[in-house]
């Protein structure tokens, strides 16, 4: 049974590793698997809601990723969100092109009659890249200290959009920023 779906904006190959990385260093120190076990991918949400028709977004998603270039990413900072998941991230430079990338798939889901949650709105969205979920209180520390230890910044590019129905994540589908498809 459904209990959402997400939009999400993924990396090109490099630094989807560089993420891995992190999920990886976090589950060998059995400090959050989450990700991992649940078949997340890595990536940045743009838009999340239990109230929407997957069809209505692929159009959408589709039309909107055929008129975009890849984004340049750099992951600066970690952070942590302050919910009973214990989320921790790491934070993208929010850049004039990232910002203005979500603005543009806001504006176009609007025109369809989308809603847009409070969260996901372009004036109120903060970017991130999830790394650990539902970190225990006790090993939050640890956890920053391990995240701490990565070489940040860590930079590449979005490359594809997708959605994602949840949970468990299972992958509608995915398209290709831009003409990136070859004849």
């Amino acid at each position: 049974m459904s209990q959402g779906y997400a939009i999400e904006l993924y990396f090109d190959p490099a630094l989807e590793n560089q993420v891995l990385k992190a999920w990886n260093v976090l589950a060998r120190r059995q400090i959050s698997t989450q990700l991992i076990e649940i078949e997340s991918r890595p990536h940045i949400t743009l838009f999340s809601s239990s109230y929407v028709e997957p069809l209505k977004l692929e159009n959408i998603v589709k039309n909107f990723a055929s008129k975009q270039e890849p984004v340049p990413l750099s992951f600066r900072s970690i952070g942590a969100l302050p919910s009973d998941n214990n989320v921790l991230f790491l934070a993208p430079n929010p850049s004039l092109s990232l910002l203005h990338f979500h603005l543009q798939l806001c504006d176009a889901m609007k025109k369809e009659g989308v809603e847009i949650g409070e969260e996901y709105r372009a004036d109120s969205w903060i970017p991130y890249c999830p790394v650990a979920e539902e970190v225990s209180r006790s090993r939050m520390a640890e956890a920053f200290t391990v995240l701490r230890d990565l070489k940040l910044p860590v930079s590449g590019y979005a490359m594809e959009i997708g959605l994602v129905e949840y949970s468990p994540v299972r992958e509608l589908f995915s398209y290709a920023l831009g003409n990136a498809v070859e004849p």
